[in-house]
């Protein structure tokens, strides 16, 4: 069935009993992308496949919702810069509709004083932005630029040498691609945000338009080692082959991408069935569901983040390698916030303009807060400001919503997994923390809100399975990724791993996927 066609309801094809009496090469725990994406591979390399979703809808985090009549909401990830553009050609994704706009406005950030600054896309309006609001920076903005360009160069270049393709490479191997360039490895391995852009920029409004691009998703603040690492990994895309780092829309939501990697499968004779818990993982024989039934397959591929395939190997687990889950942090520390608006939100720094609505638009922080902030998420309570990141989705894509009608996906933090006195009962306070962190800088955009949906942590891991509601099923912080990420293949016979807990990191990016389906490919060789 066409996935799209139910927001990614499709059920079971056949009974549980039938799928069980049947031969499998491969049984896949988990339909998100990075599931469908290997089970697509085997498939069409002639493997006969069966995926196992417990949810009733497929995709993971990156999937589709309808929580109000006439909107396609993108519940977790909202936004397409990393998938890779080897998968969406080797599975012919493009061919089967799949359209991504680039969000040509760039980056757009308000501030307290009343100015802001857009960074956009285009080289020739970014310069005339900068040469505006901080000519000073022009040369030194360019430097940053640069830096981050040929380190990604050097790593992904748009051929088979990608390192993102395959094992991961050891430091050395890096530090080999990069030249030994001093600054590369400042970006990759140990610089903070703060420094990162301290080295290049001088207006303290410029550096502070910038500072949250180093902990998307992350447990840390951007004044701590490494976060630069994460404004590279985020600036690592090669969707559009002549701007790396360009992130944009799916057209009709992120879930999009999921449904059609679901079909590539089907079609290639993979079996999906969804609403099917697995209980256990027997490794070379097989998986138990949660009522029972055995379903025997030589080999398991696990979607879902390693502290599940952990749990679901139980006394099976190699202890070192499960030693090795245990240690990476799943903390979630964001908050996704989806508002229905009647109009879409007018800023008082540019109110003759709707420029910026094309834009990735972060409401900034001073140190003083992002520290706070921090420090009060790990209390358990919530900061008096959120970091947020927000998008206008139907500035790009005004089919997602009903006519006149817009949908903002809104990206936030800090906030704790365990909140003082609890999620459910503080839920709406979270909501109205997100809006007052926005509306500080807007005219009127309480009024326009119409419908509001909150996913904390909590929300994330019980809605969406990811262990601690982190959702890159883990930090991505330096000292756990590149070699020290987990890898496809597991000591366990017969077990692989193709989540976003694997090389190379977090996001929706399907060459998790790849990288599994061809370990396995290569042991059939």
């Amino acid at each position: 069935m066409n996935a799209d066609a139910s927001l990614g309801r499709v059920g079971s094809p056949a009974p549980i009993r039938e799928l069980a009496s049947r031969r499998w090469d491969v049984v896949v725990v988990g339909a998100g992308h990075n599931g469908l994406t290997t089970a697509a591979y085997l498939a069409r390399a002639g493997q006969r496949v069966l995926v196992l979703e417990a949810r009733s809808r497929i995709g993971g985090a990156c999937t589709l919702t309808e929580p109000w009549p006439g909107y396609r909401v993108s519940p977790c990830a909202y936004l397409a810069g990393l998938l890779h553009p080897l998968v969406l050609d080797e599975l012919g994704l493009w061919e089967r509709g799949l359209r991504w706009i680039p969000a040509e406005g760039g980056l757009f950030v308000p501030f307290e004083d009343g100015s802001s600054v857009q960074l956009w896309e285009d080289e020739a309006r970014l310069e005339a932005e900068l040469r505006a609001f901080a000519p000073g920076d022009l040369a030194g903005y360019r430097e940053l630029s640069a830096l981050i360009r040929r380190t990604v160069d050097a790593l992904r270049p748009p051929d088979e040498r990608d390192v993102w393709l395959g094992r991961a490479p050891s430091r050395e191997e890096l530090a080999e691609r990069v030249g030994h360039d001093p600054d590369a490895l400042g970006l990759l391995f140990e610089w903070s945000q703060a420094q990162l852009l301290e080295r290049y920029l001088d207006d303290p409004r410029l550096r502070s338009a910038l500072l949250g691009q180093g902990v998307i998703g992350t447990n840390a603040t951007p004044f701590d080692a490494g976060t630069a690492s994460i404004h590279l990994h985020h600036s690592s895309g090669r969707m559009d082959p002549a701007r790396p780092g360009v992130w944009g829309f799916i057209e009709g939501g992120m879930g999009t991408v999921s449904f059609l990697l679901h079909d590539v499968a089907v079609d290639a004779g993979a079996v999906v069935a969804a609403g099917v818990p697995v209980a256990a993982i027997e490794p070379r024989s097989g998986v138990v569901l949660d009522d029972g039934t055995t379903i025997n397959a030589p080999t398991i591929v696990v979607g879902a983040d390693p502290q599940v395939a952990a749990r679901l190997l139980g006394d099976a687990a190699d202890a070192d390698w499960r030693r090795r889950v245990e240690r990476v942090p799943t903390r979630g520390c964001t908050v996704k916030v989806t508002l229905g608006l009647s109009a879409p939100p007018r800023f008082r720094a540019r109110p003759d303009s709707d420029g910026h609505h094309t834009a990735q638009i972060n409401t900034p922080l001073t140190e003083q807060q992002w520290r706070e902030g921090f420090a009060a998420a790990e209390r358990g309570e919530l900061p008096q400001l959120l970091w947020t990141e927000d998008y206008l989705q139907t500035a790009y894509d005004p089919s997602i919503a009903p006519a006149g009608k817009h949908l903002l996906s809104v990206f936030a933090q800090y906030v704790p997994y365990e909140l003082v006195g609890g999620w459910d009962a503080r839920r709406t306070e979270v909501a109205d923390l997100a809006v007052r962190s926005i509306a500080r800088f807007c005219d009127g955009f309480e009024a326009s809100i119409e419908h509001v949906d909150v996913l904390g942590p909590p929300d994330i891991e019980r809605e969406v399975g990811l262990t601690g509601g982190h959702i890159f099923q883990g930090e991505c912080l330096p000292e756990h990724m590149w070699d020290r990420r987990l890898a496809a293949r597991t000591p366990m016979p017969g077990v692989f791993l193709c989540g976003a807990g694997t090389y190379p990191g977090g996001s929706v990016m399907a060459v998790n996927g790849r990288n599994a389906a061809m370990e396995i490919l290569a042991d059939r060789r």
